[in-house]
């Protein structure tokens, strides 16, 4: 272990470390060495969702404190957090699955550490975007991610109108109940443009979809769709 990994000493200025975990979207043997032996040396846990965090944290034995850490109430909680780590105290900070502040909370509890002068360590691992962008084929030279798109309204529209603008793929994020009319909106603004669907990866009823938005929309019109969902939209 590194002299800068030796957690169980705050650094010279006597305060603690934020550390950034990464954790499993579905499998949770898909967790690092070094993740697991963060979570289990840190102080506390602020976790998107300490139900999911549990069976997480039970697998692997650690028995880290935990705090609920949940998009809503960040600028509410992260002051008192941030305190924590000036007492010295080191915390790790876990989204529901995959990497923290990629469409999951996490960027103003950082943004707040690194305004405050704490040392904040990435723990690289799990990404939902990066997993289906592996699997796709795709030539990822350049893309973006744009994660959620908003549900409705003008930001919608106007996220539509950025997506169908870009000259290179797009990742996004979407869930089993709005599925069917992001594709839809996507269908009206790019045409049959070709879309790799990724659907509960890693999980036990991982699913992987190479078509276009036309016949993805009839594919899930005639069953109906479950699961997380990371969708590619090609550039051609």
């Amino acid at each position: 272990m590194s002299k800068e990994e030796n957690i169980s000493n705050p650094d010279l200025s006597g305060q603690g470390t934020l550390y950034v975990v990464a954790t499993p979207v579905g499998n949770l043997e898909d967790i690092t060495y070094r993740a697991a032996r963060i979570l289990n040396e840190v102080q506390l846990i602020a976790a998107e969702d300490t139900r999911r965090a549990k069976i997480l944290l039970a697998r692997y034995g650690i028995k880290t404190h935990l705090t609920s850490f949940f998009s809503a109430a960040q600028k509410r909680q992260a002051p008192a957090l941030v305190a924590h780590m000036l007492d010295g105290e080191s915390l790790a900070l876990i989204t529901e699955s995959g990497t923290p502040g990629l469409s999951d909370p996490g960027h103003y509890l950082v943004a707040k550490a690194v305004e405050a002068g704490i040392r904040v360590v990435p723990i690289p691992g799990p990404s939902a975007a990066l997993a289906a962008l592996m699997v796709s084929g795709l030539d990822s030279y350049a893309f973006t991610f744009y994660g959620f798109i908003p549900p409705k309204g003008g930001k919608r529209n106007r996220a539509l109108n950025a997506i169908a603008a870009l000259p290179h793929p797009v990742i996004l994020y979407e869930s089993p109940h709005r599925i069917r009319r992001t594709l839809e909106d996507l269908l009206a603004r790019l045409g049959p443009r070709r879309v790799f669907i990724a659907r509960e990866m890693t999980k036990l009823h991982e699913e992987f979809i190479c078509t276009t938005l036309d016949k993805a929309i009839a594919h899930f019109s005639e069953i109906e769709p479950r699961g997380e969902f990371t969708l590619i939209i090609m550039n051609s």
